[in-house]
């Protein structure tokens, strides 16, 4: 019998704690072992990785990724009501799973945790773009993390691996594909969770590029792209007028049409432009 096997069903640890999910926290719980021990492997081999948890709530994925072999994780929690449930978990894999209750904005995973590290986590959906951002834009590169393995709204996912000329495309695509390869691994209906959202999710994994696609200085790219798709139904030379005085030239030289709008140019072309911002 494998220390998973010893662990009592989701669904009355639920019952045990009171466990019922609250909106307010983002929280929809995925009960079925054999999903979170799917979403587990999509985090690849990580016997000598250790894993990075945000929500694990009462510990599906946790259990999935403690049974598929993570040397370490570190649980962070903010709902204090779920501490029981994982301490159990802690329990039956001894010295493999730290639990830390708090917000994840405000921890520092590498107080706590050793290189190579993944991410991998079903993210509450009210945090999830906001941490996906931070963690594809540290003040260094290459980051703390490996791979991120994460549970969005479909929707989210979708924007994460949009290409040029989609609804979909916009900064976060540009964010994500510039420092990292990233594709969709998983597809969820609501009715796999406790209780189901009104929308379907999606698993997207992403793994870190030694160094960025293209060159570019990360402030000067972030802020050309914010300003590009704030105002994304816009002819680039008016939607980034304020980038500089010169911004039809700039965009020229960087191969780009004035006339284009942010969702037709490729990450190869922001690069381009900002390089060229970002000269005297």
């Amino acid at each position: 019998m494998t220390a998973i096997d010893t662990l009592p069903p989701l669904r009355d640890v639920i019952n045990t704690h009171d466990l019922k999910a609250r909106k307010s926290l983002g929280q929809n719980f995925l009960l079925d072992l054999n999903l979170t021990a799917k979403i587990a492997r999509q985090a690849g081999d990580m016997s000598g990785c250790d894993v990075l948890e945000i929500g694990p709530g009462p510990g599906g994925l946790t259990r999935g990724l403690l049974a598929e072999g993570a040397r370490r994780v570190l649980a962070i929690e903010k709902d204090k009501r779920c501490l029981p449930a994982l301490n159990e978990i802690a329990q039956a894999y001894p010295d493999r799973l730290t639990v830390i209750e708090g917000d994840a904005l405000e921890i520092d995973p590498l107080a706590y945790l050793t290189p190579p590290i993944r991410i991998a986590a079903n993210l509450p959906y009210n945090v999830g773009t906001e941490l996906l951002v931070r963690w594809l834009t540290p003040a260094e590169w290459p980051p703390f993390w490996d791979s991120l393995t994460l549970m969005f709204q479909r929707e989210v996912a979708q924007r994460i691996v949009a290409q040029p000329g989609s609804k979909a495309y916009g900064r976060l695509a540009l964010l994500a594909q510039w420092r990292a390869d990233a594709r969709i691994v998983m597809n969820l209906p609501p009715e796999a969770f406790t209780p189901p959202p009104k929308v379907s999710s999606a698993v997207v994994h992403l793994t870190a590029l030694a160094e960025p696609r293209f060159p570019a200085d990360p402030a000067v790219l972030n802020r050309v792209v914010a300003m590009a798709f704030n105002q994304r139904r816009k002819m680039l030379r008016a939607a980034l007028k304020g980038a500089a005085p010169d911004i039809e030239d700039r965009l020229i030289a960087a191969g780009i049409k004035p006339t284009e709008r942010a969702e037709q140019i490729p990450l190869e072309g922001f690069c381009a432009l900002a390089r060229e911002i970002a000269k005297p």
